[in-house]
């Protein structure tokens, strides 16, 4: 058994422990209440594109009368043999379960297209922590830039490279290698979340866009955790790309908190000042509702082409926007619940090791009572 001396050190250690823990409660608060703000903020403008695109195409003709043909590719499903899949994870630790949770999601996902339908799936990860474990799983693609405009030479890079030098000097075409593998990694961005801008975000959506409208992809999905409240999330994978009923969510697959994580998540949420209810955006999503609804007709200048060929790849984005600027408000709650929960433990802790303190004490002490008794009784 360690002596009084360890268990001081030992409780002196863990008092620290539970004071980051604490401080780091707090921090995950505090920059939760402004990712949630930003959260609840950006889903009218988001309610209100969807509802912009659907009375768009109630109100022009979405086959081309003379050519037959769709509009604008996006709305043309087509069979998924190539699949993409846009991971959003947190870019670090000490979050709990979060960034496990959409990682198990997205292998579920990747296995179900690739067991008995045997399709092709590309991994684009937005978060180191996916980027880590799917570097190490799937190898990375391959994919060819072609700096067309001045007559050089392609040059064979990996994905996952920033570009951000040579996209200033000039632009690149993309155009994708041969497949190596039925699974591959085609591109990361870590760090995008630290401070999240929808024009970082509207290029990946450009670029997912181009891929299907090329034919690299018959099929773009992303997995993130969608957030409602601090007792209120899901991890979903959510359908982007093709648009088959624009303005409509398309999820592929949900998983709810247990009641479990959500008492834990609520019990942190109440000792760090944070509110459980839901906000409320009722009316935003009324008033977008009305909008897409309205028996009104408008008149567009500009033709049915032009007008979707601006719009659906800025749905896009913005659909892809509103998914990480919830995943980002969800790894908060996470890393708070989780902090809270490790100075609980830590505070059991110090309850333990004191009352074993006390006991190696009160023995050693009736151990020296004892000795002088037997030695006052022997002379």
């Amino acid at each position: 058994m360690a002596n009084v001396l360890d268990l001081k050190r030992r409780i002196r250690s863990v008092k620290n422990t539970r004071q980051i823990t604490k401080a780091m409660k707090m921090v995950s608060a505090a920059k939760l209440r402004r990712a949630q703000e930003r959260a609840v903020t950006a889903r009218p403008y988001a309610q209100m594109m969807a509802s912009v695109i659907q009375s768009l195409m109630r109100r022009i003709d979405v086959y081309n009368p003379e050519t037959g043909e769709l509009r604008h590719p996006l709305l043309a499903p087509r069979e998924e043999k190539n699949v993409l899949l846009i991971v959003v994870s947190g870019d670090k630790g000490f979050a709990g379960a979060f960034n496990s949770n959409i990682i198990k999601a997205a292998m579920r996902f990747i296995a179900a297209q690739n067991g008995e339908q045997s399709r092709n799936v590309d991994i684009e990860t937005i978060g180191r922590k996916a980027r880590d474990l799917f570097r190490r799983r799937y190898p990375a693609a391959k994919v060819t830039r072609d700096a067309a405009t001045d007559g050089q030479q392609p040059a064979e890079i990996p994905e996952g490279i920033s570009l951000e030098a040579e996209l200033e000097e000039k632009p690149l075409l993309r155009q994708r290698g041969e497949r190596s593998a039925p699974i591959e990694v085609t591109g990361d961005h870590p760090g995008m979340l630290e401070k999240l801008r929808f024009d970082a975000v509207a290029e990946i959506g450009q670029d997912i866009v181009d891929r299907y409208v090329s034919g690299e992809i018959d099929a773009g999905y992303v997995v993130f955790n969608e957030f409602r409240s601090v007792i209120s999330q899901r991890v979903v994978v959510e359908r982007l790309v093709p648009l088959a009923e624009p303005g409509e969510h398309e999820v592929a697959q949900a998983e709810e908190l247990t009641a479990e994580e959500r008492e834990r998540a609520g019990h942190a949420a109440l000792t760090a000042g944070v509110s459980l209810e839901e906000p409320d955006t009722h009316e935003a999503d009324e008033e977008a509702q009305k909008f897409g609804t309205a028996d009104v007709d408008y008149i567009y200048e500009q033709p049915p082409e032009e007008m979707l060929r601006s719009l659906l790849p800025r749905f896009v984005a913005t659909q892809l926007y509103r998914g990480m600027l919830e995943s980002v408000a969800s790894e908060h709650a996470a890393r708070m619940t989780a902090m809270d929960s490790a100075s609980n433990n830590a505070s059991d802790m110090i309850d333990s090791l004191t009352l074993t303190m006390n006991r190696v004490r009160q023995a050693a002490i009736t151990k020296e009572i004892i000795e002088i008794v037997s030695g006052a009784a022997a002379l």
